[in-house]
């Protein structure tokens, strides 16, 4: 580490073709893209990183300066300081924050399925009072979600089985969610396993992404003419069971996030959204179509065109 810097874990996929950053969303690791990013050598060098806390990159204090300055560093490393930020979720934010930052040698950026949990006017139908209530109650669960403790190393089996439910549930292959989770498990002193990032990491990363208002992020990003790609995924995600008031504000929220990005594509013609057949594990059920989608994108940015 180099001051607040952290040197991180990357994938380095090859290719000689103009540069891309991948970055994956919260608490998952680059081995979400190992399925896409073969699909983007024979047109790009791609490298894919593990953010801070994630993956097999060092832990250290989350914010959004620290984390911007570890991937500038990753860029510096390789020499590739124009290289196009592509961004999964949690990654989509970043890419966008990062491009905004450096607009001087960043072509543009992409986000895909990174849009939070919005504003409470963007629930369509739902009274925004109704939808800030529940807005509390969903991050509460989402904290809740994050492991306090190690866990047993027996307790690896049941993680596993969970992967094993979503591969059947959503049509992705078991062993790219196996490998992601073996990325993110470490053995402890004690020999318990550690679910990466740590608590204390992963709750100042929800509170950092919770505090930026992602339309006023697009719209200043827009405002530079550089090209922004944003992807929004199609598919609904599965129901929760005895939780229907979560899927009701959920059907809400893709009907306002639609009209949004639609509107603000229509205000700025340097931003282009398209939907990608799949739910927000996009990368891993339908990697053809994130490649397609993100190939097309590139094709114009590194030829010139702006949109």
């Amino acid at each position: 580490m180099t001051g607040d810097r952290i040197e991180l874990a990357v994938h380095d996929h090859g290719g000689d073709g103009p540069p891309l950053l991948l970055l994956h969303g919260a608490r998952r690791t680059l081995a979400d893209w190992a399925a896409v990013a073969p699909l983007l050598v024979p047109r790009h060098r791609v490298l894919a990183v593990d953010l801070r806390g994630h993956g097999l990159s060092p832990s250290g204090t989350w914010s959004l300066s620290r984390v911007l300055d570890d991937l500038e560093a990753v860029l510096e490393r390789y020499d590739i300081p124009g290289a196009l930020p592509v961004g999964h979720s949690l990654g989509g934010v970043l890419a966008v924050r990062y491009a905004l930052g450096h607009p001087d040698v960043t072509p543009g950026a992409v986000d895909l399925d990174g849009y939070g949990w919005g504003r409470p006017d963007q629930y369509v139908g739902l009274d925004p009072a109704y939808v800030e209530e529940r807005l509390i109650r969903v991050r509460e669960l989402e904290s809740a979600m994050v492991p306090g403790e190690p866990i047993p190393v027996d307790g690896l089996k049941d993680l596993l089985a969970e992967q094993r439910a979503m591969s059947e549930q959503l049509g992705i292959p078991y062993e790219l969610l196996e490998a992601g989770l073996l990325r993110s498990v470490r053995h402890g002193p004690d020999g318990r396993l550690e679910v990466r990032p740590e608590r204390e990491h992963a709750l100042e990363m929800l509170a950092a992404i919770d505090a930026l208002d992602l339309f006023d992020l697009f719209d200043a990003f827009a405002k530079t003419r550089r090209p922004l790609l944003l992807g929004r995924a199609l598919r609904p995600a599965p129901p929760i069971p005895g939780m229907p008031w979560f899927d009701e504000l959920m059907t809400a929220y893709r009907r306002g996030l639609a009209r949004d990005l639609a509107e603000l594509a229509e205000r700025r013609p340097t931003v282009r959204v398209v939907g990608i057949d799949g739910t927000h594990e996009m990368l891993l059920e339908n990697p053809g179509a994130v490649a397609d989608a993100l190939l097309a994108f590139t094709s114009d940015v590194f030829s010139g065109v702006a949109s």
